[in-house]
């Protein structure tokens, strides 16, 4: 995460913007923000014209500041960084939202909800933005969410390291400025059904899940104890910091020697957090390279620095137990795990990518001694929603299928989805871009009813 700004110093970087005729930031930018308007105000001192401009195409401009990938989107693209040196637009961004939140600037009005009503269900990254962005259309918002406390995965399964939780809860308020209100505590498919929310006189219902459900790994050895997915693991840690539960449910130890497989950003956050916890010794297992790591640079360097160790090109093939590894001669000394029924070490096969990209093995395997492996492979919805009606396809894999016309609409007229429950685990800012397709698609299809 940048270093955060003081007013002086946002309005000189700001100031170093050269005002291109072309402006290739803005075609970096998933979600065209409209970031050199926002810079020019920001570099004359209009904060509040350059909240505008930002909020204007992002509904959510702290959370996107922090978790965006600035260095391989939009400021790779500015002209500047041909000498190395681009306008720092992550720190900007987050400046300006942050000094607007703080300052309670709010230039955009209250929904009116003349549009009509839509539900939202889920308060993660595509929901809030959903819901964002229809209000700003003038529709009558309300967000359902399953659990007691806003945010999704924003709140449970982001580390503050990454993302401030008084962040998440500036960015909902703020939405609530703009008119989305908020029903926790309602689990779509057991408290509500979709056909009790039209009956309320939804026009249309958004569906935006996530993927709550992490995959695994079939392989030899998975029914053992002590193999976590990153979203639980990353969910205890959180609770426990917060004070909400005991820290021994975090299942790690000062002894602990875990193994994360995984690349993308979930994998690195369950690496470092292992780290934090005091894990003695934490290595990354990604079947692909270096350079073709998801995951942020910035947090690939960071784990580097904290001692996290990685081995790539590297596919598991078994989990082992204690007489396994000792069987295999590769039990570290000492280790005290004399239970069979826990996971003692893994197996993983060496691979090279072949003329044509497809993956092969090399012959040469290794034997890593752990305690703990985290899955950080992906993710799939959960099932309660779709169990409970009718004419909601979904594919063999659990993802929701979507029509391009209107975009997002499911197979069910009026219910639309997008982000993690139909593309698949994915960034906050290409979620974002989902839904902007999506709250399109939810207005056409409402004025269509008219």
């Amino acid at each position: 995460m940048s270093k955060k700004m003081t007013s002086q110093e946002a309005i000189v970087e700001a100031k170093r913007c050269l005002h291109c005729a072309t402006p290739s930031c803005r075609l970096g930018c998933p979600i065209n923000n409209d970031i050199p308007a926002f810079i020019h105000a920001l570099s004359l001192g209009n904060f509040g014209d350059a909240f505008f401009s930002l909020v204007k195409e992002n509904s959510l401009p702290a959370i996107c500041g922090r978790l965006c990938a600035h260095e391989k989107q939009c400021e790779p693209k500015c002209v500047l960084s041909k000498d190395s040196n681009p306008i720092n637009i992550s720190a900007l961004e987050t400046f300006l939202a942050e000094f607007s939140y703080d300052h309670q600037l709010t230039p955009l009005g209250k929904s009116k909800g003349s549009a009509g009503k839509i539900a939202v269900i889920g308060s993660g990254p595509t929901g809030l933005s959903v819901a964002g962005e229809l209000a700003k259309k003038d529709f009558d918002v309300t967000v359902y969410e399953g659990q007691h406390e806003l945010g999704g995965v924003l709140l449970y399964g982001i580390p503050e390291f990454r993302l401030d939780k008084n962040i998440v809860h500036k960015e909902i308020d703020n939405l609530g400025h703009y008119g989305v209100k908020y029903i926790t505590g309602a689990l779509i498919g057991k408290d509500l059904t979709l056909d009790d929310l039209f009956a309320k006189g939804y026009k249309a219902i958004f569906i935006g899940i996530g993927s709550a459900l992490p995959k695994t790994l079939a392989i030899p050895g998975h029914d053992l104890t002590g193999i976590l997915s990153a979203n639980y693991f990353l969910r205890m840690v959180i609770l426990a910091n917060s004070g909400k539960l005991d820290n021994k449910e975090t299942l790690l130890s000062n002894e602990d020697e875990v193994v994360i497989i995984g690349g993308g950003n979930v994998a690195i956050d369950a690496a470092r957090i292992a780290v934090a916890r005091g894990a003695r010794l934490v290595t990354v297992v990604y079947h692909k390279s270096p350079t073709e790591m998801s995951c942020l640079a910035t947090a690939y360097t960071a784990a580097l620095k904290e001692g996290i160790q990685f081995k790539f090109l590297r596919q598991p093939t078994a989990y082992l137990n204690n007489k396994q590894m000792r069987t295999l001669g590769a039990m570290r000394k000492p280790q005290g795990i004399s239970d069979n029924t826990k996971v003692s070490g893994i197996m993983l096969q060496h691979v090279a990518k072949d003329a044509k990209g497809n993956f092969i093995h090399t012959g040469g395997q290794d034997v890593i001694a752990c305690t703990c492996v985290i899955l950080a492979i992906g993710q799939r919805p959960a099932a309660s929603i779709f169990s409970t009606t009718n004419g909601i396809k979904i594919d063999e894999q659990g993802f929701v299928i979507t029509k391009d016309h209107p975009y997002g609409m499911t197979t069910r007229p009026g219910v639309f989805s997008a982000g993690d429950a139909v593309n698949g685990p994915s960034t906050v800012v290409l979620a974002i871009e989902d839904s902007k397709k999506v709250v399109k698609g939810i207005t056409e299809y409402v004025a269509r009813l008219q």
